[in-house]
């Protein structure tokens, strides 16, 4: 697939899913990404704390690509760029505090010199080939969130990025209504937009009133209080950092993923007013009333600082009465994680509240009211909702659609999508999956070693050793070793009667070793299923005396 004089578009991650965002446009031979994102793994990925996309398709016409737009700062659209831009060849583009939160991942794994970040001025150009791209700030829960208006010999794109609307931002100036009304003069073929709250009626909410909303909350608190939130939304560091200055309390920070935040913010002229910050041993001697501590961990991430401080492994300490602030949504899929964390502060005596109690947390994505105000000044002949799971894009179709869009389309992940001429419409469909972090190794999610380790943690494992002379004949006794079968009171007497079934396999003399060791096999697993309705892994070794 070589793009000819058309614009395509194709969604390799972030398309039926939230998260791992990443976005293909093809013109005139060429083709342009935007966002290289991760997502984080669910327990049908045992071991496994990162997820990636397959890039395959375009790692086969690496040739054909130009370079990778970042829109903003957010690991679900920088996060896979340490495993997988070197491979790509191809220059990264990125507005300055996104470039920084980059350049400190490319250093941690060794690869400055490798992937190439070049700096785009807040609000400005760069011309990429048949591409033009032009970096339109927009509010969201990062700094330098941006939308970029690609112009192309087929028509314009306005795609958003992670946005919202907010008329009192702690950081940055976002654009206004009357520059996106200015963007829409121009006259745009498409809007490639977010999904996440279409859901929502109400817009998402200013971060000045989580100002307000922290003020009344930390400053009726009597003792030290814990507010975790995501690092990245530095933003909300900024507010939290006037709410400590607001209510007398002295700053203390956990988590590296903060520090790393406060650091590339305020080398770029972010948060240069942000308090200084105390260390552990001060936050422990100063009065309790005198503390606010930030930490990571909101998302019930076993090894945050949060969990930690929870569960009594952390210098620093919270006792009865105390207060913890989740300043953050919970998000899908987290729930069971946050409530062991919340489960382990009740027990202790501390008090907790969440956006559900108070005003403590807005959203970075628009709501219902802020997107028929896009549609409105945009005005685009075509929307393409990204970002979301099926029912969000669907639903934003059908709204945008009600709201006087002319056309659009849904796509999910691997649906390859012509924009212009005659669009849209959808050509076919292209390679797209999951890759796993292993260790050091990057996978395929659902390949050979994924699907042992699910049958491992499914099923259990059985290891049998027989040692056997030259005329086959069984030497000494079997030797079985288990691992997660749930045999518990009962396991001698398995031990004892799964060496008895190997034993007579053994005896029967199979020709081949192969179809020995297959007998043996077969053997002992039935003899766990009929004792535990399990099927579990069975590894047979043969020692030749």
């Amino acid at each position: 697939m070589k793009p000819g004089k058309e614009l395509l578009f194709l969604a390799l991650g972030g398309s039926g899913e939230i998260g791992m965002n990443v976005n293909l446009y093809g013109c005139d031979g060429k083709w342009i990404m935007v966002d290289l994102g991760m997502t984080f793994a669910d327990p049908a990925y045992p071991g496994i704390d990162l997820v990636l996309p397959d890039l395959s398709f375009i790692e086969e016409r690496r040739k054909d690509l130009l370079g990778i737009v970042l829109t903003h700062g957010h690991e679900d659209h920088i996060g896979a760029i340490p495993y997988l831009a070197a491979d790509l060849g191809v220059p990264l583009y990125a507005t300055p505090f996104t470039a920084g939160l980059i350049a400190e991942k490319l250093q941690e794994e060794g690869l400055t010199e490798e992937v190439k970040v070049k700096i785009i001025d807040i609000g400005g150009n760069v011309q990429i080939g048949p591409f033009g791209f032009r970096f339109v700030p927009l509010a969201h829960s990062i700094p330098e969130g941006n939308a970029l208006l690609i112009d192309t010999p087929y028509g314009k794109i306005f795609h958003t990025g992670d946005w919202k609307l907010d008329e009192f931002p702690q950081i940055g100036d976002p654009a206004d209504a009357a520059q996106l009304i200015k963007v829409g003069d121009e006259g745009i073929l498409a809007l490639v937009c977010d999904s996440t709250n279409v859901f929502q009626e109400e817009a998402s909410g200013s971060e000045e009133e989580v100002r307000k909303g922290l003020d009344e909350v930390i400053g009726a608190a009597e003792g030290r209080v814990l507010v975790t939130t995501f690092a990245s939304n530095a933003a909300r560091l900024s507010t939290l950092g006037k709410v400590a200055q607001d209510t007398g309390r002295q700053v203390c920070v956990a988590g590296r993923s903060l520090d790393r935040i406060l650091r590339v913010a305020r080398s770029v002229g972010y948060l240069t007013d942000f308090p200084a910050t105390i260390d552990f041993d001060e936050a422990m001697t100063l009065p309790r009333r005198d503390v606010m501590i930030i930490a990571t961990g909101g998302q019930g991430e076993a090894r945050a600082a949060l969990a930690r401080i929870a569960f009594d492994q952390h210098k620093l300490k919270l006792t009865e009465d105390d207060l913890v602030v989740f300043s953050s949504k919970q998000i899908p899929g987290n729930e069971i994680a946050i409530g062991r964390i919340q489960n382990e502060l009740a027990l202790r005596g501390i008090r907790m509240i969440t956006d559900r109690q108070a005003n403590v947390h807005v959203s970075g994505h628009p709501g219902r009211p802020e997107l028929a105000a896009m549609y409105q000044w945009i005005r685009p002949e075509i929307i393409v909702p990204v970002h979301g799971e099926m029912r969000h894009m669907v639903e934003h179709k059908r709204f945008a659609l009600e709201r006087g869009v002319p056309r659009g389309i849904v796509q999910s992940n691997g649906d390859l999508v012509r924009l212009s001429p005659d669009g849209p419409r959808k050509l076919g469909e292209e390679k797209v999956g999951r890759l796993i972090l292993d260790g050091d190794v990057i996978l395929a999610a659902d390949g050979t070693t994924m699907n042992a380790r699910r049958r491992l943690s499914y099923n259990g494992v059985i290891s049998v050793a027989v040692a056997m002379n030259d005329d086959d004949r069984v030497k000494g006794n079997v030797e079985i070793a288990i691992e997660g079968l749930p045999v518990e009171e009962d396991r001698d007497a398995f031990l004892e009667e799964a060496c008895a079934a190997a034993t007579a396999a053994a005896r029967k003399g199979a020709k081949g070793e192969d179809k020995l060791r297959e007998d043996i096999r077969l053997a002992v697993r039935r003899c766990a299923t009929e004792w535990t309705g399990k099927k579990p892994t069975v590894n047979v070794l043969i020692i030749r005396i």
